[in-house]
């Protein structure tokens, strides 16, 4: 089992394990041939918020190498806390006393513990050549255990829309989250979108309009014509923990276009696109699942 990358977009993979850490301290990475999956999907969640991410190769890491028995596929759990802290430590954004030039990460044994290391080379202001090592400890996961990793299953979604800039979106929802520990989403097919507040004391309503509706490719058995057309003004709603919706708005750090789809009163899944929808370097896909309480 070999594993050897050039890390050459540091700062994009940092925002990415900065989305993800907020979410949960552990995840599990499986590098492939030409893509990088991060997955959390511990029912430690509150709110059994899961991410299932696809990240090409190529937007990230150069001289990528990967050799296993596994059909060239290494799976690893690690702390995402430990790998936030080692990439921010490399990235060109921190205050760190050189300036990074090179950055390699690869698979190594250290005192039969296996982990992922990482050399960093660099220059100081005095022209000093530095190289830093950082290594984060990884449980490499057997074939058996990558099999039972399950992407969450979801009826076809009643609604796409494109979300506003989730920047904006971050104070709104932090403003509700005392309110109530459940937030109602609800979207339409004309550029509707609503976030509320229901409890005895309080009725909140922030609503946006002209809201991008777009749709995803369907898959087969999903590919039959509806029945009879729908009201596009029809509002179709979910119940999700705000307290999971707004960890979900911290992937404001790497987004650039997020495509929010409801399953009415079962799910919501929320596409994080990475770089410019047309050309995306990847995507973070998070699930959050519905809440069966009265509004």
């Amino acid at each position: 089992m070999r594993f050897r990358a050039a890390i050459e977009n540091v700062n994009t993979f940092c925002r990415i394990i900065q989305a993800i850490e907020k979410l949960q301290k552990k995840c599990i990475i499986k590098f492939s041939e030409e893509v990088m999956c991060i997955i959390c999907n511990s029912e430690a969640n509150e709110g059994g918020i899961q991410v299932w991410s696809q990240i090409k190769v190529d937007s990230l890491f150069t001289s990528y190498r990967i050799q296993s028995n596994a059909s060239n596929v290494i799976t690893m759990a690690l702390s995402s806390e430990a790998l936030l802290a080692t990439l921010k430590s490399a990235s060109t954004s921190s205050k760190s006393a050189y300036e990074t030039e090179e950055i390699v990460m690869k698979l190594a044994k250290k005192n039969d513990q296996a982990v992922l290391s990482f050399e960093i080379s660099g220059v100081t202001r005095q022209g000093r050549k530095v190289r830093v090592a950082h290594d984060v400890k990884i449980e490499v996961m057997k074939p058996t255990q990558v099999a039972e990793l399950k992407e969450p299953m979801c009826p076809e979604p009643d609604v796409h829309i494109i979300l506003p800039p989730l920047q904006k979106l971050r104070p709104i929802v932090e403003r509700l989250r005392p309110m109530s520990d459940f937030l109602a989403v609800r979207a339409n097919n004309n550029g509707r979108l609503q976030l509320s507040i229901r409890t005895d004391t309080v009725n909140v309503d922030t609503e946006w309009k002209n809201c991008k509706n777009t749709s995803k490719a369907s898959t087969a058995s999903q590919e039959q014509e509806p029945d009879e057309p729908r009201d596009p003004d029809e509002l179709f709603s979910v119940l999700v923990s705000t307290k999971s919706f707004f960890k979900f708005l911290n992937s404001h750090v790497v987004s650039t276009t997020t495509i929010a789809c409801i399953c009415r009163n079962h799910c919501m899944i929320l596409y994080v696109y990475v770089g410019d929808l047309a050309d995306a370097g990847g995507v973070l896909t998070f699930y959050i699942p519905g809440q069966l309480v009265d509004e």
